[in-house]
């Protein structure tokens, strides 16, 4: 794939759509994302376009495919808020922490794609120079400027499932977090002042892990249908995440890193889904909207595909696809970012509501 195909894609685009109206911005002038399908926006799709023109994805909002996994819109649109006409978005479905080599050598069987966050990085800096011309105007653009590493890591851990325990799985969290610490360090080298990195969504409420797993022993539950083990995992990983984030404040005392705590941000909506407009019914909550078959409405079809269903109304549900939320469950956690109080220090921010 020829990348500066991509950065044209992406460049020339102004970073997202103007996807939101009714609230004032964020105070920056651009955002640049690195990250995987969480917060990919369509340059995967510029570089595999889908063979389905039918797709449900982008069907609530857009009304067609718009290069995002789920029925709309993101967290990054949400955050983004339409006004930001600046930055880049290198974020790539499939993408992981670690590098191909790293799977090449263990016999993992990779993810889905090669765009890993070194991978984004480079393009970066292959980018910067089109960017500001001298270290002074990169200085001044960057310190209006918000940068974002992830979410990343979750193909990661979805390339080691299905051969490791739950407990095997702690062995690569170093590997992903020094990959994630490494590329906060060098943005942060490269000019950034302002960075944001996410932790990680509750694994042990993903609706392609409780299908993968779907284990028969109440005792691996908690009381909202999550399995309790593998929360416990995505504890440690955001445990081990934090101690990377406070070693690079220390090492960086004239940077703002902010951490956004995904975790308790997504894991509130199942622990009272009714008061955020979800489904009450508990048997239907932890299921995906669009799907195959299985209790959690997920198996190896791809949403969109033969013999795969959409539900009703996606906005009762928080889970799209198995590993992928609805727009209503992103928006809601955008929320809890930008209004509080899931974004620790607090983003800079004029006063404004996400609708």
């Amino acid at each position: 794939m020829n990348i500066f195909i991509l950065f044209g894609i992406t460049f020339a685009c102004c970073f997202f759509e103007s996807v939101i109206s009714n609230a004032n911005p964020l105070s920056y002038e651009a955002i640049f994302n690195f990250g995987d399908s969480i917060s990919d926006t369509g340059n995967a799709e510029a570089v595999y376009p889908p063979l389905n023109k039918n797709s449900p994805y982008g069907s609530t909002y857009f009304k067609h495919p718009s290069g995002r996994m789920s029925n709309g819109r993101l967290i990054i649109d949400f955050i983004d808020h339409g006004d930001i006409k600046k930055g880049v978005n290198f974020a790539f479905a499939g993408a992981s922490a670690l590098d191909m080599e790293y799977f090449i050598r263990t016999g993992v069987k990779p993810p889905p794609s090669n765009m890993s966050l070194s991978v984004q990085l480079d393009w970066f800096k292959k980018l910067k120079p089109s960017l500001c011309k001298s270290k002074e105007e990169c200085d001044i653009y960057f310190k209006q400027s918000l940068f974002i590493v992830g979410e990343i890591g979750g193909n990661d851990v979805f390339s080691h499932i299905k051969l490791k325990t739950v407990g095997e799985l702690r062995e690569i969290v170093h590997l992903i977090v020094e990959s994630i610490t490494k590329t906060a360090n060098a943005l942060v080298e490269e000019g950034a002042v302002e960075l944001v990195v996410p932790g990680n969504f509750p694994l042990g409420c993903n609706a392609a892990v409780l299908g993968i797993v779907n284990s028969t022993k109440k005792e691996d539950y908690d009381e909202h249908g999550c399995l309790i083990a593998y929360n416990t995992f995505t504890e440690y990983f955001i445990e081990q995440l934090k101690i990377s984030i406070e070693t690079l404040r220390q090492q960086h005392p004239q940077a703002k890193i902010i951490y956004f705590d995904y975790y308790n941000d997504a894991k509130r909506l199942y622990q009272d889904p009714q008061q955020y407009g979800f489904t009450s019914y508990k048997v239907e909550i932890m299921k995906a909207c669009c799907g195959g078959s299985g209790p959690y409405h997920v198996d190896e079809k791809f949403c969109g595909g033969p013999g795969t269903t959409v539900c009703f109304d996606p906005s009762k549900l928080i889970n799209w696809d198995g590993n992928h939320l609805t727009e209503a469950a992103y928006m809601l956690i955008a929320k809890g970012l930008v209004e509080g109080p899931f974004a620790n220090p607090a983003l800079k921010s004029a006063p404004f509501k996400i609708t």
